[in-house]
């Protein structure tokens, strides 16, 4: 084996990584081969090992790629005729030394004044759930309001020295992003955010977690059967252990109840009577419609829809604890009933003012406008309660480039259009969107100019341009929107009970 340099410790001294041929039996986790993909080799990391029915087989995340496409592999397709990196030793503690008589632990007053000047920080941690538990009911304490987000997903940003990722706040990141998009809007002031670029910076820029208990968590479903489709799923999701050996699992589209064999689930298809998401239609027109789904009333529902949407999130931790939200399920209609396609939720009372708190559509009827959909009609369940609306972030990245389109989108049109004055508490105020998402959608476009008296909106040849080609592509493809009139619903007001956590 011989060892070579390919990264760097923080003080910039090369870190010899140890190289060598290997066979199927020497390899370990932690190790780095060349995998065939797409007919190509890619160098891949091996995070887990298994024998399946007498065969091994190997979960591994390709380098530069994104997490959700890890996937499990047989041997052979690993190419053992080139050298492997082999993981690095763990370093051993280091014996911790006496206190000297300068750096003494400190005195039992001074402790006490540490602690109460800490007090309210470590409250305030002390409410935020890890990114990989389980919340089961009965099994964990009461969170504060800052606690329980159904969907905490975290943006890698930065980078500190020594290579980790710095965990930021939501109002840390909101301030990022708008500082970013400054920056970027400086620096190419005649260029238009290009789309097609953002896809392909998140396509190779792998996994968004910073916690490395989460990057290891292997993907335990390897296809599931919904409706008249089967899907490969993206991520873990706790689904019952006993449905890891399972080629297939079977889920029901209408009660999103699973099964790991056909037989059962059959059986339960010729029983189940439930024709659409069991909560009130509160939108229909001739293509989708909305249904609005409590997740006290309807626990169960809620659970697997959590569930299945684990699925394709990678950091959402809500699972069981469904009785704070409210659930609106968009379905497209058929004479078989309606089917599932996307949903968001939101709390129902959220301290933050977020107007979702998480939002997917599912693989199947992605890329066919369904997130701008769901998108739109958030918004306008914001303009109904009269508040602006922001989505909680941190978003996934998926979620980032559906919110900036859309976000991007309105603004140029309401711009365009002329209905507000050219000002960013109008225009949040028409969309009911909140100033910091106007404001960093404008940056991130380069239509602010600044002057000694302030700011001012500019609408340049750039973003006209490109709405124009977006609109002709809208045009072929067929344009749908969410129209308000055939919303039929009024703000739900909860009791104190049905706002908290049924722990």
């Amino acid at each position: 084996m011989a060892p070579r340099e390919n990264s760097h410790e923080p003080s910039g001294t090369p870190v010899p990584v140890e190289t060598g041929f290997a066979t199927l039996a020497t390899l370990r986790v932690g190790t780095k081969a060349f995998v065939e993909k797409d007919g190509e080799k890619r160098k891949a990391e091996i995070l887990h090992m298994r024998s399946r029915r007498g065969k091994p087989s190997f979960y591994v995340h390709y380098e530069d790629f994104n997490k959700r496409l890890d996937e499990w592999i047989d041997a052979d397709r690993i190419d053992l005729s080139r050298e492997v990196e082999w993981p690095a030793p763990e370093k051993p503690e280091k014996k911790k030394s006496a206190p000297s008589q300068k750096n003494q632990a400190p005195s039992k007053s001074d402790q006490k004044n540490l602690k109460r000047s800490r007090s309210k920080a470590e409250r305030e941690a002390s409410g935020t759930p890890d990114s990989t538990s389980v919340n089961l009911p009965g099994k964990a304490q009461r969170p504060s309001k800052a606690a329980g987000k159904e969907n905490k997903e975290i943006l890698v940003t930065s980078e500190l020295p020594d290579g980790s990722t710095p965990k930021l706040e939501d109002d840390d990141i909101d301030m990022v992003d708008v500082q970013d998009a400054a920056a970027a809007a400086k620096s190419l002031p005649n260029e238009v955010y290009s789309r097609e670029d953002e896809i392909e910076k998140l396509r190779t820029s792998g996994s968004m977690t910073q916690n490395q208990t989460e990057i290891s968590r292997v993907r335990n479903l390897d296809k599931i059967q919904m409706g008249k489709f089967e899907i490969e799923p993206w991520y873990f999701s706790p689904y019952p252990t006993e449905f890891v050996d399972s080629d297939m699992v079977y889920i029901c589209e209408f009660c999103l109840g699973y099964y790991g064999d056909v037989t059962p689930f059959e059986r339960h298809r010729s029983k189940c009577t439930l024709l659409h998401p069991p909560g009130n239609e509160i939108y229909r027109d001739d293509y989708v419609s909305f249904f609005e789904i409590d997740g006290r009333r309807q626990r169960t529902w809620c659970r697997n829809l959590c569930l299945l949407s684990k699925l394709f999130l990678d950091h959402k931790t809500l699972y069981y604890d469904v009785d704070p939200f409210l659930f609106y399920c968009m379905a497209t209609r058929d004479e078989h009933g309606c089917h599932f396609v996307g949903y968001f939720s939101k709390e129902k009372e959220s301290a933050e003012g977020y107007n979702v708190a998480c939002i997917l559509t599912l693989p199947q009827y992605q890329r066919r406008g369904f997130g701008k959909l769901l998108i739109d009609f958030s918004y306008l369940l914001s303009k109904r309660e009269g508040k602006l609306g922001s989505p909680e972030k941190p978003l996934s990245d998926l979620g980032l480039l559906g919110y900036r389109a859309y976000w991007q989108e309105m603004i140029v049109d309401i711009l365009v259009d002329g209905r507000v004055e050219a000002n960013i508490e109008d225009v949040g105020a028409a969309l009911a969107m909140t100033t910091n998402d106007v404001l960093h959608t404008l940056q991130n476009l380069n239509m602010l100019r600044y002057s000694g008296k302030g700011h001012c909106i500019v609408l340049t040849d750039a973003v006209l341009e490109q709405r124009e080609r977006q609109k002709e592509k809208e045009k072929k493809k067929g344009k749908r929107s969410i129209e308000p009139d055939k919303l039929i619903w009024k703000p739900p007001i909860f009791s104190a009970a049905s706002r908290t956590w049924n722990w």
